[in-house]
């Protein structure tokens, strides 16, 4: 066996497996238009890719046209007859193509070694064989016969893939395991068999086929480049009107039985799949129905209008009454209320209440009821909120008013001169017309 090869290019491949199968069609045309029969052999050692070339063959081929011819093991009527008589039965007539995987060879390969016929069969065989094909081919059939070599090591190899691989265990049988203990012995048979089958008329074209790849290419380019075929030219053919409809109705379809639309549930599962696979974001696609999107939307916008309320309502309550912890404090009894210190306007924004105020000063409303009634006073210990200053002129000090300083002036511009403002820091508001306390 040559020394092994790099394995073929798979683009490489299958580029040129399809120019050749191309060659196949045309070749396959010449056999259907000249009437010509062509036979193929197919023999080798096990595992050896004698299967997967014919695969490749027949792939665009008519079955009508190219046939595979795989025989199982011989009846015991079959075995009562003359060797070939059982693959004569099986000849190609005019205009076809017969591929055999495994021959007429059976009896100098696996029943010479397995011991399946007598010596004496066995060398009826080695004489028959080459008149045989020689009567074939002065007959007219093109006999093409292919060996497919491997080494011992591949072979092993591809024994454990298949062992492995459910596909094509049934490709794997107690006889093929024999080759591994009978390496020698059918080394020798095949070796005995080319020295007496190898003719002129009918030679054997050795593949190598280490790589299963490189096997198929070189073969079919072979079988292409031994048989004279020649492009046969098809006539042009038109597709016809349909014509108009003479009143046929399909009967209803309640009448027939159809298969289940089993595709359908893959694509459900599919579907179910990827949704569980991948949760819903915002801004793609969801698996939700028109229905289920357009009640979560509502919702959305639902939520998001009490949130804009709640922010409503939250403003105004906060410019309304000044809490109590936050009320400015009063003079003590019997002390005269200070008059305001004159303002001036400050570009200096007055500084908002720090998160914690806001977290913590609760915001108390107002209620018809309560404007009646005068406020509670507040404790005289209450401080006054920090005012922001900022610098007017050379001495002098610009307070940013604030909504508590502004009543505070306001209670004291009102109270009558030589009077106090009570304890409790706020003066009741005066009572209007008509209003009972």
């Amino acid at each position: 066996m040559a020394a092994k090869t790099h394995k073929l290019d798979n683009a490489a491949y299958e580029a040129e497996l399809l120019r050749l199968q191309t060659e196949l069609v045309t070749m396959q045309e010449w056999v259907r238009e000249s009437g010509t029969r062509l036979v193929v052999v197919f023999e080798g050692r096990d595992a050896a890719g004698k299967g997967g070339a014919i695969k490749r063959v027949t792939e665009y081929l008519n079955p009508r046209i190219a046939r595979i011819v795989a025989l199982p093991a011989p009846t015991e009527r079959q075995r009562s007859q003359w060797y070939f008589q059982r693959y004569t039965e099986h000849l190609p007539a005019a205009g076809e193509i017969v591929l055999l995987d495994r021959s007429w060879y059976n009896r100098a390969g696996v029943e010479r070694v397995m011991g399946f016929c007598s010596d004496a069969e066995y060398e009826r065989f080695l004489r028959q064989c080459p008149v045989f094909e020689r009567l074939l081919v002065e007959d007219g059939v093109l006999l093409r016969k292919y060996w497919f070599s491997v080494s011992d090591a591949e072979q092993l190899k591809r024994f454990k893939g298949r062992m492995s691989d459910p596909l094509v265990q049934w490709k794997l049988s107690p006889m093929d395991l024999q080759s591994l203990t009978r390496w020698e012995q059918y080394s020798r048979a095949k070796d005995q068999m080319f020295a007496h089958t190898d003719t002129a008329e009918s030679p054997w074209f050795d593949v190598e086929a280490e790589d299963k790849k490189r096997a198929r290419i070189n073969m079919l380019a072979h079988l292409l480049s031994t048989v004279p075929y020649e492009p046969v030219s098809r006539p042009a053919m038109t597709l016809p009107e349909r014509p108009p409809s003479q009143g046929y109705e399909r009967p209803a379809r309640e009448n027939f039985s159809f298969v289940p639309d089993h595709a359908a549930s893959l694509e459900q599962a599919e579907k179910d799949s990827k949704m569980s696979a991948a949760p819903n974001k915002s801004g793609k696609k969801s698996g939700k129905s028109k229905k289920e999107k357009k009640a979560a939307k509502a919702e959305a916008l639902s939520a998001k209008k009490a949130k804009t309320d709640s922010k409503a309502a939250k403003t105004s309550g906060t410019s309304g009454d000044v809490p109590p912890d936050t009320a400015p404090a009063s003079p003590a009894a019997g002390q005269p209320a200070k008059q305001p210190a004159a303002r001036r306007t400050s570009t200096a924004a007055p500084k908002d209440p720090s998160p914690a105020q806001k977290q913590t000063a609760p915001v108390r409303k107002r209620t018809p009821a309560a404007r009646k009634q005068p406020s509670p006073a507040t404790p005289a210990t209450a401080t006054t909120p920090a005012t922001a200053t900022t610098p007017a002129t050379a001495g002098t000090t610009v307070t940013a008013a604030t909504p508590a300083s502004r009543r505070a002036a306001s209670a004291k511009k009102a109270a009558p001169t030589g009077t106090t403002a009570p304890a409790g820091g706020r003066r009741p508001r005066k009572q209007a017309a008509g209003e009972q306390r």
